[in-house]
């Protein structure tokens, strides 16, 4: 059974896909911005994408509106998860990126409390294990990985995995 997405309110308003000049309206425009981002990535499972590749996706192209965010006004969207940090940039050029509907911190601390949950710490895992174990299938771990093993190429993800790698830096921060 597909999930469908439930787009919000803002998305079939045409003023959405043009950035407003007004600082706090802009404000409360990005974080719809954010949170629509965040939801929709976290819904299809998409862990990276090109800025071209996000323009013509639904996400940020209304086709029953026919509106499209601008790139540079998507770029203003993914700067701003950058700083709340959601969002790696995989290139200089900001022409890619890695998006994380989870920021690695809270990985980090969703990992700290399943093994402290299930009395596992001081253990060893894999990769495969948090995410595909049977110990964790209801723990929401198997996001924390791109559904296929195609998106780890070198133009999508860093292998290892950037996230992973931020949120073992949290694990070593709860460390007794």
């Amino acid at each position: 059974m597909a999930m469908s997405f439930e787009w919000p309110w803002q998305y079939r308003f045409p003023p959405f896909f043009t950035l407003q000049p007004n600082v706090d309206t802009r404000q409360k425009q990005l974080a719809a911005w954010c949170s629509l981002v965040l939801s929709f990535c976290r819904l299809h499972k998409q862990s990276s994408m090109t800025v071209m590749e996000a323009q013509e996706s639904p996400l940020f192209n209304n086709v029953k509106l026919q509106r499209k965010l601008p790139v540079e006004s998507i770029q203003v969207v993914l700067e701003e998860l950058r700083k709340k940090g959601n969002l790696e940039w995989l290139d200089k050029n900001k022409s890619s990126f890695l998006i994380m509907w989870r920021r690695p911190e809270e990985w980090g601390k969703l990992i700290y409390q399943w093994v402290s949950r299930s009395g596992q710490n001081n253990s060893v895992f894999t990769l495969y294990e948090l995410t595909n174990g049977d110990d964790t299938e209801n723990e929401g771990l198997c996001l924390l990985l791109p559904p296929s093993p195609h998106d780890f190429s070198a133009a999508a993800l860093p292998s290892p995995p950037l996230m992973l790698g931020k949120a073992k830096g949290f694990l070593r921060k709860q460390a007794p």
